[in-house]
């Protein structure tokens, strides 16, 4: 009766305690999501027993999207505007460009290493784990060393490839599934993509207007109160994404696309009106990798297998770092640029909710797809955390020679 206190007086502990050790850890090669999948695993039912997490796949996806859609919004809010208006080529190469060939080379590798997939299972997998994770890579987006416009165009990259990926992951789990069978494969996309990216950006766009008319409007009239500022961006994100939601479209790209406009438009405090919202996501974050750590990391590795682990590794290589290679040929990017850009491409929280998404439809793979959507997270979260911080320092030593 009384454990999920229990549970919550142990996460609140560790956050106090994190909160006063966190700015030393991050100096070091670990990273947070390390820290907290660790701390899950330890404290959970497959270590100590200290957790008890009643974790389903509809809780878990709840948490997991609503940590992205913060993560998203505060992301695109502190964006560097003026940088991004001179640099928009290369995330627009990596999304029309990149994201595509990620997913056809995923789904090619799948294919050869999983031939009782299906076709349309094959693809799931690729898309599932072609998006790139805008806090797990945050290390390197926030780092001075790297130059300003790399860090704003894998920010901007990170932010848009999951709401791409939706409309295509919906359309494949409808085929597979057999619904609207009266519409052809490409029409379905075609009809879910207009859907998803067209009410995600419109949501996205009249809410972040709207409020910050709103806001400049009572501001004037001395109606705010000023403890209530920051709550405000808090329910902005959250309001973008279950609005988009509801109607029917992408909830991640309304954060984004939301957050991306009320960051360019916002005329004063854009630091002050975020904080509030930056935390809540960081304890978002947190819960959610600690469910992830207890939860999940074990079911992973009694499943594994070698096709399973290789499928891994080459997602977080090969099938990313190729076509950023060949989408960015032509450009004048120096190879150390192009090897950054390519290498941190980490996996995580977008394709955890996908992972639910594919584990609820009880496909004939499903258990299958999601193992391997676990191992790849797990392998990112370890390697391009133990790798961010030296990388970047190498970086910076080799573009200033």
């Amino acid at each position: 009766m009384f454990e999920p206190y229990s549970d919550w007086a142990i996460l609140s502990i560790f956050v106090v305690i994190y909160s006063l050790v966190g700015g030393r850890i991050r100096r070091t090669w670990i990273s947070d999501a390390m820290v907290f999948v660790f701390m899950g695993l330890l404290l959970g039912p497959f270590g100590l027993g200290m957790l008890q997490f009643d974790v389903t796949s509809e809780n878990l996806k709840t948490v997991t999207e609503l940590t992205l859609a913060l993560i998203l919004f505060n992301d695109a809010a502190n964006a560097n505007t003026k940088v991004l208006k001179q640099s928009l080529r290369l995330p627009w190469r990596l999304l029309a460009l990149g994201l595509p060939l990620t997913i056809l080379l995923g789904f090619a590798l799948s294919t050869l290493l999983f031939p009782q997939f299906s076709p349309v299972e094959a693809g799931l997998l690729a898309v599932m784990l072609a998006p790139t994770d805008a806090a797990l890579g945050k290390a390197v987006v926030s780092n001075p060393k790297i130059p300003d416009n790399i860090r704003e165009d894998l920010n901007i990259e990170s932010g848009l490839n999951d709401g791409i990926c939706v409309p295509l992951l919906f359309a494949l789990l409808a085929i597979t599934t057999g619904e609207n069978l009266e519409r052809s494969p490409l029409e379905l996309v075609a009809i879910l993509f207009t859907e998803e990216i067209g009410i995600g950006l419109l949501v996205g766009v009249s809410f972040a207007v709207i409020t910050n008319q709103l806001r400049e409007f009572f501001i004037a009239r001395n109606w705010i109160e000023h403890h209530w500022q920051p709550v405000m961006a808090i329910a902005l994100a959250l309001g973008c994404f279950s609005t988009a939601q509801h109607f029917g479209g992408s909830g991640f790209i309304a954060c984004f696309v939301g957050g991306l406009m009320f960051g360019i438009i916002l005329k004063r405090g854009k630091e002050e009106l975020l904080i509030a919202s930056e935390a809540v996501g960081d304890n978002l974050s947190l819960i959610t990798w600690v469910a992830f750590g207890s939860s999940l990391v074990m079911l992973a590795v009694r499943q594994q297998t070698w096709q399973t682990f290789l499928y891994a590794v080459l997602s977080l290589t090969v099938i990313r770092m190729l076509p950023v290679f060949l989408v960015l040929f032509g450009m004048e990017l120096d190879k150390w640029t192009k090897l950054l850009v390519g290498w941190f491409g980490p996996r995580g929280l977008a394709s955890v909710v996908f992972a639910v998404f594919i584990f609820d439809a009880k496909l004939p793979h499903s258990s299958e797809i999601v193992i391997i959507a676990i191992t790849t997270i797990m392998l990112s979260i370890l390697a391009h955390g133990l790798t961010a911080n030296p990388l970047v320092n190498l970086y910076g030593k080799w573009i200033n020679k």
